[in-house]
């Protein structure tokens, strides 16, 4: 499944650069995050709780950054393994650039999930990693216009 989309978040390009390679900020913004460690060099590390339908799981997975050009995109690779629910892995491309009243964040995501969780059918994931997205980048949003920094 593919995912894509835009946000203008209220902040210049450098601060929005450097809250997308930090961990406290996206573990802030992804849902269910209960923790998450590492740095852009060397890859993050993530725990987080998710119900998919009828399925709970917590998964822990590693993401890396890479084709990483400073302060205008990178892309993320990742796969979280939830135990019995099965696994979910994909990649993002993220850009960054000026635009009226701060930066413009556009993003294509690709997602794949296997185990009980491919059993749910591709309408209930496709809505819920939709969801997840989205209330992902308005927390992001939110996180890096509250500070400004």
């Amino acid at each position: 499944m593919e995912l894509e989309g835009k946000r203008v978040i209220a902040a210049d390009r450098a601060t929005v650069w450097k809250r997308l390679n930090d961990p406290e900020t996206l573990c802030a913004a992804i849902p269910g995050c209960e923790s998450m460690s590492g740095t852009p060099e060397d890859g993050f590390e993530a725990t987080v709780k998710q119900k998919i339908g009828p399925v709970k799981a917590t998964f822990r997975g590693r993401v890396e950054l890479r084709d990483v050009v400073p302060m205008e995109s990178y892309r993320l690779v990742g796969e979280g393994k939830g135990g019995v629910a099965g696994f979910a892995k994909g990649e993002a491309e993220v850009h960054l650039s000026d635009t009226e009243g701060g930066t413009e964040l556009s993003y294509v995501a690709k997602a794949q999930v296997g185990g009980k969780l491919a059993q749910l059918g591709n309408r209930l994931i496709a809505g819920v990693a939709r969801r997840l997205s989205d209330e992902f980048f308005d927390r992001f949003q939110a996180e890096v216009e509250k500070t400004g920094d």
